[in-house]
């Protein structure tokens, strides 16, 4: 089992519940913190110690409060602990449905583990604990229903032009320009809504907006 393992979660009652399921198999070298920030703190401290962390487990979201925060959700503690510790395995504990996203963070090996905060979570984490610690990946069955139910969307080439001249400011009316100019076919302003309606309507997205945050937040611009 997990030897040292680093939990995020800033809520006192779920830290404890996490605390026995931890204790309950066995696993006694633990740090709970409750900002993401002091996560990457004490991940950086154990790397240069020479005693990294095996284990992250995380929440998605975190509170505001009079203490500020550069890193202020778990997706983003993720990411920037990938790029310090890329081996550690990571395993999600929230009660937020964020399918899209974690469906691509599972495909991108940034996760090994999803536990929907719900009923029998705390059975839930055990099995993913044990799962996650022998190389497999683990979804709890709540939150499985829910990425099972979230269609993925397989970004072609031309999405992406599409979904980065948004990003870039660049208007719908003005993208086929844009694309004659770089030799980019099809080009017509009717294929472009196409595919931005298709996008939308696949990931459960209603405004531009959320499909380049969407895309900005899964690394794909």
């Amino acid at each position: 089992m997990f030897k040292k393992v680093l939990i995020a979660e800033d809520h006192e009652i779920t830290n404890i519940s996490l605390q026995k399921a931890l204790h309950d198999l066995g696993i006694q070298h633990t740090k709970y913190v409750y900002y993401c920030d002091h996560a990457l703190t004490w991940i950086k401290k154990a790397i240069c110690e020479d005693e990294p962390y095996s284990l992250l487990v995380t929440d998605i979201e975190f509170e505001d409060d009079d203490n500020p925060q550069e890193i202020k959700d778990g997706l983003s503690l993720i990411k920037a602990v990938k790029k310090i510790q890329p081996d550690i395995k990571v395993i999600v504990l929230t009660a937020k449905d964020r399918s899209a996203v974690l469906n691509q963070m599972f495909k991108n090996n940034q996760i090994d583990g999803l536990v929907r905060k719900a009923r029998r979570d705390g059975q839930h984490l055990s099995e993913a604990l044990k799962a996650v610690f022998q190389n497999r990946i683990y979804q709890s069955p709540d939150s499985k229903k829910f990425t099972e139910e979230q269609n993925s969307h397989e970004f072609t080439a031309f999405d992406l032009h599409i979904v980065k001249f948004l990003y870039e400011g660049i208007s719908q009316k003005q993208m086929p320009e844009y694309l004659q100019q770089r030799g980019i076919k099809p080009s017509s302003l009717s294929t472009i809504e196409k595919r931005l309606n298709l996008m939308k309507d696949v990931l459960g997205f209603t405004k531009n907006e959320q499909l380049v945050a969407y895309c900005k937040e899964i690394e794909l611009i």
